[in-house]
């Protein structure tokens, strides 16, 4: 079992990293592998609606989210993870998951994900709300801890000093291991993976 974890902070060790890693730690003590995907500091364009998806993924290949898809196919969950900017997600991972999602959305159906915001002082639960979108309109069962999943840090590495909002980063770690396990029991015992009921979208102009 895996989970792939992104980090939209441009900082690869900055308090949003740190975060990730401490869930990845304890997701290593429970059996299960981690891979943290740096989205990094290059631009990230916009999803247009342009309709060209392609089977890996988007059009744009000038950046990271081909790859990142590319990982998911091969992934059992999932952690965003995000710095709060102005009481929002960072704006890069926010056009990142938009092409993410739109462009292959049936990757991530009927598996785990989590959402992590990490901010100096206000914000993270706005910013938590917005990434659960992506679970909820895409099948994906949500994990949750002991607290909403936020931490607390303005300089690097000051999110260590956040006693509670560590406990919290391993509490999701070991519940987000526990559905996965509880997943890979279902499918040894044959339980199928519920099916999806296609149809076309309505729209209520007329």
């Amino acid at each position: 079992m895996k989970v792939l974890m992104l980090n939209g902070s441009p900082k690869a060790r900055g308090n949003t990293g740190l975060a990730l890693e401490e869930i990845g730690k304890q997701l290593e003590r429970e059996g299960v592998e981690y891979e943290i995907f740096q989205l990094g500091g290059a631009p990230v364009r916009d999803c247009i609606g342009c309709g060209q998806c392609t089977e890996a993924g988007c059009v744009f290949d000038d950046d990271g989210v081909n790859a990142f898809i590319a990982k998911a196919k091969e992934a059992d969950g999932f952690v965003f993870g995000t710095p709060v900017y102005y009481a929002h997600p960072s704006g890069r991972i926010l056009s990142f998951l938009d092409r993410v999602f739109f462009s292959s959305s049936e990757l991530f159906a009927h598996k785990p994900g989590a959402a992590v915001a990490i901010a100096r002082r206000a914000g993270t639960t706005a910013s938590f709300d917005v990434l659960n979108k992506y679970f909820g309109i895409s099948e994906m069962p949500v994990a949750g801890s002991t607290y909403w999943n936020i931490a607390h840090g303005r300089r690097p590495g000051e999110v260590e000093l956040d006693e509670e909002g560590l406990r919290t980063m391993r509490n999701l770690a070991r519940n987000l291991a526990w559905m996965l396990k509880c997943f890979e029991a279902g499918d040894r015992a044959g339980i199928p993976r519920p099916e999806t009921e296609e149809g076309p979208a309505t729209n209520f102009i007329r």
